[in-house]
């Protein structure tokens, strides 16, 4: 137990340095790696390539990704996309019902994209909606975040989920079947109903995400123009998952969609679309293009700090063994298989804040388990996941990407983030358990 006190008095540090003393969250976040890392027991010098190696891993990861998404979310909100986007959804589907509009794009997106990625192509879409009907941005943004949420941690094709489900030998159609009936639910608690309660909660996101000049009406691109520019990542990264399933591995045509595919060319080819459809093809110079882009880039630079630290605390955790520790203590519990995975899963997540982390391991502990028990291996996937997406706070990347872009404290990001994560969870447990008495 002494690690995980450890761990405890670690957030509760980082709390301390954030809240009572104001520090920077990225100088908060580096001074609380050392410290757990000591505490734990490593060496100092290990510690610190703790924190090197995770700030390395998680920015070369996700730099390209944040900066391309945002770049890409620049050139859409500058040429008048999310504005022609925004209109026609709440057109279509009506200010009252906006939320409903929020959730299938997010649902949709979410299925063949990383968390982060969605993240960063979708926040201008919920500024702009929230802007243009006066609704809250926690309101607009909840429900279209928890979405993506839930389909990173439950269904494949998302390369969490399919990973998981190719070490229980899941079938995929079915884990992606009843993972929607397990997501719709939790996606409908923990994102609609709950941002329903949060009213309280007043964003202030930085002003270089909501100041975008908007175009006269007549200079702005079509409706199909501005969704084909801003789905373009996503039908790459679906159009190569897809044929993944289909095509022999040695295939050429493979080869070259799986690079088209990657999250990173994805997003690259989509900014040089939109360097066209919303930079040239609208009359700006190519000058003016470029320096909206090196505008997009710095306005993310203290963000990449933050999620570069975040990252370094969550390797200190890693590399300390306590994710270790913590899963072998769950796995002395006598529970139900699917109880136990989420059980492991949400104490490994919440201990290291890496919902694919967390994943990963409670599979390979729990693996014996299922031709033991004769457990469903689907129903196995979507607990795990389900428990993957357990109370994301201070160690999750996650959490700071929502903080951040939004303006929002740390107790105001743990009463809405952390919660809408927890609810997701939850949901996704019971919506497991109550499929598993049809499920043989």
């Amino acid at each position: 137990m002494i690690p995980v006190i450890v761990v405890v008095g670690g957030i509760l540090l980082l709390l301390l340095l954030v809240i009572v003393f104001k520090l920077s969250a990225f100088f908060s976040l580096l001074i609380t790696s050392l410290a757990v890392g000591v505490a734990l027991g490593m060496p100092v010098l290990d510690v610190i390539a703790s924190i090197e190696k995770g700030i390395g891993s998680t920015l070369g990861s996700l730099i390209m990704i944040l900066g391309f998404g945002v770049m890409l979310g620049k050139l859409i909100a500058d040429g008048g996309g999310v504005q022609r986007m925004s209109t026609s959804l709440i057109r279509v589907f009506g200010t009252k019902n906006v939320q409903w509009a929020v959730v299938l794009i997010g649902f949709a997106v979410g299925i063949p994209m990383f968390y982060n990625v969605g993240f960063v192509i979708l926040v201008p879409f919920i500024f702009a909606i929230a802007a243009q009907t006066g609704l809250p941005l926690i309101y607009v943004g909840l429900p279209m975040l928890a979405s993506l949420s839930v389909t990173h941690g439950y269904l494949p094709p998302h390369p969490g989920p399919t990973a998981i489900g190719a070490m229980y030998h899941a079938d995929m159609g079915l884990t992606l079947i009843y993972g929607i009936a397990v997501a719709i639910p939790a996606i409908l608690l923990g994102g609609v109903f709950f941002s329903w309660t949060l009213k309280g909660i007043k964003p202030n996101p930085p002003v270089q995400f909501t100041n975008v000049e908007l175009p006269a009406e007549e200079n702005i691109p079509g409706f199909w123009t501005s969704l084909f520019t801003g789905l373009l990542p996503v039908l790459l990264i679906a159009l190569a998952s897809s044929l993944s399933f289909v095509l022999p591995e040695d295939s050429p045509v493979l080869a070259a969609v799986t690079f088209i595919g990657n999250p990173n060319i994805a997003l690259l080819i989509s900014v040089f679309v939109a360097v066209f459809t919303m930079g040239i093809s609208r009359g700006k110079s190519m000058k003016e293009v470029m320096d909206s882009l090196e505008e997009s880039v710095r306005s993310i630079a203290i963000i990449l700090f933050i999620i570069g630290a975040a990252g370094a605390f969550k390797e200190v955790l890693v590399d300390s063994g306590v994710g270790d520790d913590i899963a072998t203590w769950a796995s002395r519990l006598s529970l139900s298989p699917l109880v136990l995975v989420w059980a492991i899963a949400a104490a490994i997540r919440v201990a290291l804040g890496s919902a694919t982390v967390a994943g990963l391991m409670a599979a390979g502990i729990v693996l014996p388990m299922i031709e033991a028990t004769h457990t469903s291996p689907e129903l196995m996937v979507l607990a795990t996941g389900a428990g993957s997406l357990m109370f994301s706070h201070v160690n999750d990347t996650g959490f700071w990407m929502f903080k951040e872009y939004f303006g929002l404290n740390i107790r105001d990001t743990i009463l809405s983030w952390s919660l809408m994560e927890t609810i997701v969870s939850i949901v996704g447990l019971v919506g497991v358990l109550v499929l598993n008495n049809y499920v043989a």
